[in-house]
């Protein structure tokens, strides 16, 4: 075997690294910066590695916890607290109008449900017509929202309405040579433009309210069918629609299908909410609209709080009875004002008049001008035209 060459290391016995100059020079700036003397006072934890920098820092040591609670207990809070008094009749008896300061009548006060504060059900802006069956707000609590104005655009209105593309020109006077007390069609405003923003006001409404438009009587599932709506069942009869006011009526239609409306806006008041106004004159018997929605049952719409049912038919058998309720869907009907029937100075505010009719062997509503009516002029009619139940005595 041959021998391994010498070399000028072969007699070095070397036991550490040998220590370049600048490995030196690292160690002697470490001596000069820590001192000599702590150098070997620093150990290292088992499995703990060297920083690169050959500093080793110390970990300062958590405060113990605190033997104090921040919170109590629930048993703590509980075995301490003091029993609720009970609600009594006379934790009521103080409770005042926010609006009047009044505390009278109180079967007429209610109370909200978020701050527990009083109001009488006229003195609210608009008018509570009857004590709500379920959750309500005052004006403080309620969150109302601005009412976004609809677009005046002539295409989204079209779509609204879903009004037909006209094919050809058909005379809108036809009723003026009805006979007396005949109803009369309804002059549409002569400019494009402004029935665009009559229509644009009634969408305003309807959309704010979560509405859509309906010129029909709706029946769905779970209501009133078609069936019931039979003009024969009429406790005391009901008088048939002449074929000259059918006509005039289905004219109507026709040109609100056609984009051309009857002369109305409708116009938000701070008081009374929505209400309709005459863009023109009106005449005397002049055919204003129909009154649409949802047809169920009275029994069923009882205790209902929607403040614009009509009644549709009137039945020996209450159970039979059947109401129109536009609460989802509907047109310009909904919107216009009831009178104070208790004072004279609201019968005299009445200038249209509502009516059942038997047409075609179904009872309909039809809205009819009963005076001449000048332009800007607010619309009203009588809510208790036969039951004398609706709470009219606090209308303005």
């Amino acid at each position: 075997m041959s021998k391994p060459k010498k070399t000028q290391y072969n007699n070095l016995q070397i036991s550490r690294p040998i220590a370049s100059p600048i490995r030196r020079n690292h160690q002697r700036n470490r001596e000069i910066c820590f001192g000599s003397s702590l150098l070997p006072t620093m150990r290292l934890a088992e499995g703990q590695a060297v920083p690169s920098n050959g500093c080793v820092r110390k970990r300062t040591a958590a405060p113990p916890p605190s033997s104090e609670r921040k919170h109590k207990s629930m048993e703590d809070i509980m075995r301490t607290a003091k029993p609720a008094l009970p609600l009594t009749e006379d934790y009521y008896l103080d409770v005042l109008c926010q609006q009047c300061r009044l505390g009278e009548e109180e079967d007429k006060i209610i109370l909200c449900d978020r701050c527990d504060m009083g109001y009488h059900l006229y003195c609210l802006r608009p008018i509570v017509p009857r004590v709500p069956t379920g959750t309500w707000f005052c004006p403080s609590c309620n969150d109302a929202k601005t009412v976004r104005t609809f677009p005046l655009m002539q295409k989204s209105i079209a779509n609204f309405f879903r009004i037909r593309r006209k094919r050809r020109r058909r005379s809108v006077f036809l009723g003026s040579q009805k006979k007396k007390r005949r109803l009369v069609t309804f002059s549409p405003s002569k400019d494009p433009n402004q029935r665009l923003v009559q229509m644009a006001s009634l969408a305003t409404a309807l959309t704010s309210l979560k509405m859509e438009f309906s010129n029909d009587l709706t029946y769905f599932p779970g209501m009133a069918p078609s069936s019931a709506n039979a003009a024969i069942l009429e406790k005391g009869g009901m008088q048939v629609l002449a074929r000259e006011d059918k006509e005039t009526v289905e004219l109507c239609r026709s040109m609100y299908m056609r984009g051309e409306c009857p002369p109305l806006v409708v116009v938000f008041d701070s008081c009374e909410g929505f209400t309709v106004h005459a863009d023109e004159d009106i005449k005397d018997m002049t055919f204003i609209s129909e009154y649409t929605g949802d047809v169920d049952y009275l029994k069923k719409r009882e205790h209902d709080d929607c403040d614009s049912m009509m009644t549709l038919l009137l039945t020996t058998n209450p159970f039979h009875s059947l109401v129109i309720c536009p609460d989802k869907r509907g047109n310009i009907a909904r919107f216009i004002s009831g009178i104070n029937n208790h004072t004279p100075e609201g019968m005299k505010k009445q200038n249209i008049k509502c009516v059942r009719y038997d047409v075609d062997g179904r009872c309909r509503v039809l809205l009819v001008a009963c005076r001449d009516i000048s332009r800007g002029e607010r619309l009203y009619y009588d809510y208790n035209g036969y039951e004398q139940e609706y709470p009219t005595e606090y209308f303005l």
